[in-house]
């Protein structure tokens, strides 16, 4: 593995080394196989497992398009693609869509509930539900306790576990930490037998709802993938900005940076 001395993106000559308030190491990965895009080979860029970044670290890590799964953050740095786009909403420019004031009346009977990250069974059983209904085959079905806890929480971020009930019975949950400035959304699980209310798109709504309340400036969604469908949805929140050459860029049209990138 190498590490890299800067937090840097290289595309197009750019060496972007953004202030800090604790050193940073990184490690890029050998090339693996995609989890998004069939056939394809993929490079990640770690950020040194062994540290333990404070709420100032992990959103300045978040502003250069980074992300957190567990206790690791990171971010793809594949050499010869560059499909995976930071995505983020500025939540004080929101405007929903119609197909959002849909989504809000089809669920105007579920409710919101914030609870501390700490493993609920009623929690767990959701989650492996929905790993089995909507990805089976990619290596996350039969989950156990602990690694369903690694996967979501790490000691060193502030995360907020949302429920999504229809009186007590538990529909989704929507696992969100909170920065200086912004949410960032990690994962979101629901009931596979209640798919037809749009329960991912009803998480973001409400996130974004969460983060005006809270007078955060952004929504961190991840990364966006015009050829990959369970991620392409991400760009239809608008407007949006994308996080393309080392800047974070308005891009309002959907599936339009081919000239972005490239300039």
């Amino acid at each position: 593995m190498q590490a890299p001395r800067e937090c840097l993106d290289q595309r197009d000559g750019i060496v972007t080394e953004p202030p800090r308030s604790q050193p940073l190491g990184f490690f890029t990965t050998p090339p693996h196989a995609c989890g998004y895009l069939t056939g394809r080979r993929a490079v990640t860029l770690f950020v040194d497992p062994r540290m333990r970044p404070d709420i100032a670290t992990y959103s300045m890590l978040s502003e250069h398009g980074f992300r957190r799964s567990g206790g690791h953050i990171y971010r793809p740095k594949c050499p010869s693609c560059d499909a995976c786009v930071p995505i983020r909403v500025p939540v004080a420019e929101f405007e929903p869509r119609r197909a959002h004031r849909r989504n809000l009346r089809r669920n105007s009977d579920l409710s919101v509930h914030a609870c501390e990250p700490i493993y609920d069974p009623r929690h767990f059983e959701l989650y492996a539900r929905y790993v089995t209904a909507r990805h089976a085959g990619g290596g996350m079905e039969n989950p156990d306790p602990d690694s369903y806890m690694d996967f979501l929480t790490t000691n060193w971020a502030t995360t907020t576990f949302y429920e999504i009930k229809n009186g007590p019975a538990l529909y989704a949950v929507a696992v969100v930490d909170h920065l200086e400035d912004a949410l960032s959304a990690v994962y979101t699980f629901f009931d596979p037998e209640q798919h037809q209310r749009g329960l991912g798109r009803f998480a973001i709504l409400q996130e974004i709802v969460i983060a005006q309340a809270l007078g955060m400036k952004w929504l961190y969604l991840g990364y966006w993938i015009d050829a990959c469908r369970k991620m392409a949805y991400k760009s239809e929140f608008s407007p949006h900005q994308c996080y393309l050459n080392g800047t974070w860029r308005s891009s309002p049209v959907t599936g339009s940076f081919s000239s972005a990138k490239n300039d």
